[in-house]
């Protein structure tokens, strides 16, 4: 690694905890407020929105300084139109989850800007060329193949942060255990692409520059604009020069599975999937449960850092089969979880049980 990567690393942690708090008081500027409501807004005082303005704009600025005055981010398989199209669809969602934040947009737009962004990912040329065959080689993907997996896969990553932001500090500790997973893989022998561990390096700094202001008791929220962000910038990492999807998926296996389970009980229950709003994700049941904001982010921290270990330690086919432990134990626990919460939710009242 050379000498000088700290400094850009550095750059967007202290750049982030500075603008963070001049987003937080656009936010106010601007009425972008989130107040609490006794249901899935749990949070003792209004909150301003726009946090993770400070996280983007640190990060497209040290990264764009970085890319003027070296080749390190370019000297590899990641190209200029990678980047076009990457800041192209941080583009979309920021601009995107600001008009979301101040004026309560309809889901069905916000959805649609995720579309936008992980499309424009794609025509930049980010896509899974190949996939790792677990017992060796590799897949190779046909052109169309490769670009709808990546979108597909761009797609998913975004949302699965967008429905984690729910307790203070969460998605964006586990996007920069990612991002920090992802570049540690990247420097490996077995693969070393600095430059995508350069990138994922800025970003973790970027995300924990931030953190500062966004831990329990939060002083910022993250906002529309920086939930998705950050799970599209993790889907991008891992796939925009050679898959790590397994990495990425180890480290968000149970926010993962988190969505997928509440995807499948909204669509049996004959509901939008993506419009319906619940207390069923698992951190929320957490919080139910009596558990402490930062206790919940701790909890999934430790879990998601020792799953992400294992793609540093583990060979291909180990990978695969600690990916399938981690879902069926997984599942089974957030099944249970959803059991106790059901069972607490009824309470006795003058002798009477309600719900």
């Amino acid at each position: 690694m050379p000498i000088w990567w700290p400094f850009p690393v550095l750059a967007a942690f202290l750049f982030a905890a500075w603008f963070t708090p001049v987003a937080r008081w656009l936010a106010i500027r601007f009425g972008a407020i989130d107040c609490p409501d006794g249901d899935r807004h749990l949070h003792k005082v209004p909150t301003p929105l726009f946090g993770g303005l400070g996280m983007i704009v640190s990060f497209f600025l040290v990264t764009s300084i970085v890319l003027a005055t070296s080749n390190a981010l370019t000297s590899g398989a990641i190209t200029v139109w990678h980047f076009v199209g990457f800041f192209g669809g941080m583009g979309v969602l920021t601009v995107g989850g600001i008009f979301d934040d101040r004026y309560k947009l309809s889901a069905k737009y916000l959805l649609g800007f995720i579309v936008i962004a992980s499309v424009l990912a794609v025509l930049g040329g980010i896509d899974v060329a190949k996939m790792t065959n677990p017992f060796g080689g590799a897949f190779v993907l046909p052109s169309i193949l490769a670009s709808v997996v990546a979108l597909v896969w761009i797609f998913s990553m975004t949302i699965t942060t967008k429905l984690l932001d729910g307790v203070e500090g969460l998605a964006s500790s586990v996007s920069a255990i990612a991002a920090l997973m992802i570049a540690a893989l990247a420097l490996t022998p077995t693969y070393f692409q600095s430059d995508v561990a350069l990138l994922s390096l800025i970003f973790a700094g970027a995300i924990l520059g931030f953190i500062l202001w966004n831990w329990y008791p939060a002083h910022v929220f993250l906002g529309e604009s920086g939930s998705t962000v950050l799970g599209f910038t993790v889907g991008v990492l891992s796939v925009i020069a050679g898959s790590k999807m397994a990495t990425a998926l180890l480290v968000f296996g149970i926010p993962a599975i988190d969505v997928a389970l509440v995807v499948v009980r909204r669509v049996w229950a004959g509901k939008n999937p993506f419009t319906t709003a619940d207390r069923r994700h698992a951190h929320l049941m957490l919080r139910d449960a009596g558990l402490a904001p930062w206790m919940v982010t701790v909890i999934y921290g430790t879990v998601v850092t020792m799953f992400g270990i294992t793609t540093l330690v583990f060979e291909r086919w180990q990978k695969v089969i600690v990916l399938a432990v981690l879902t069926v134990f997984s599942a089974i626990g957030i099944v249970l979880l959803a059991r106790h919460t059901a069972k607490n939710a009824v309470k006795t009242l003058d002798g009477r049980s309600v719900l």
